[in-house]
């Protein structure tokens, strides 16, 4: 294993790190801006749509969302009290409880998602030629799957089914 890092890829991280944390701070404050919801309360309710019944365990909520089981169950508090998602004890497990997106949190997300999905665009999208967009994406996976395989599978799609 190297205990060094070349320029270029020292460089490269360094890119990644500005530009992600620029990224999350822009595309966060145009949906408080525009929509009045905050970034991780969207990623919260995409998980939850894209759920089979929109329901997940909230162990396995907070490996999408990259937080500690702790930090989502903050979170799922303070959406349950806005009426955006319900906390129901899981059926097959009764020490386990699931994340359910409610009706009011699936029209939150369809208001929100045009400004979420135009700020990708804006700010990312389009610095992007497809070739870029699939290296990019098979690069970052290739990172995840190495430090997360969990987390690689959920996110992450093989570049032949983006190109099909």
């Amino acid at each position: 294993m190297a205990d060094k890092i070349d320029d270029r890829r020292l460089a490269a991280w360094r890119a990644l790190l500005a530009s992600h944390a620029a990224l999350v701070d822009r595309l966060g404050e145009e949906l408080q801006d525009e929509k009045g919801l905050p970034l991780p309360w969207y990623e919260v309710l995409l998980w939850l749509n894209q759920a089979p019944d929109g329901r997940m365990r909230m162990g396995e909520l907070a490996g999408g969302l990259l937080l500690t089981p702790s930090g989502v169950t903050r979170l799922v508090d303070r959406m349950e009290a806005d009426g955006l998602v319900q906390r129901q004890q899981c059926p097959s497990d009764r020490r386990g409880w699931n994340a359910v997106i409610t009706s009011a949190g699936r029209a939150r997300l369809r208001s929100a998602a045009p400004v979420h999905l135009r700020g990708v665009e804006r700010h990312f999208g389009r610095h992007l030629s497809d070739r870029d967009a699939d290296l990019i994406a098979d690069v970052l996976g290739r990172v995840l799957g190495d430090l997360r395989p969990d987390a690689a599978a959920r996110i992450c799609e093989p570049a032949t089914s983006r190109a099909n």
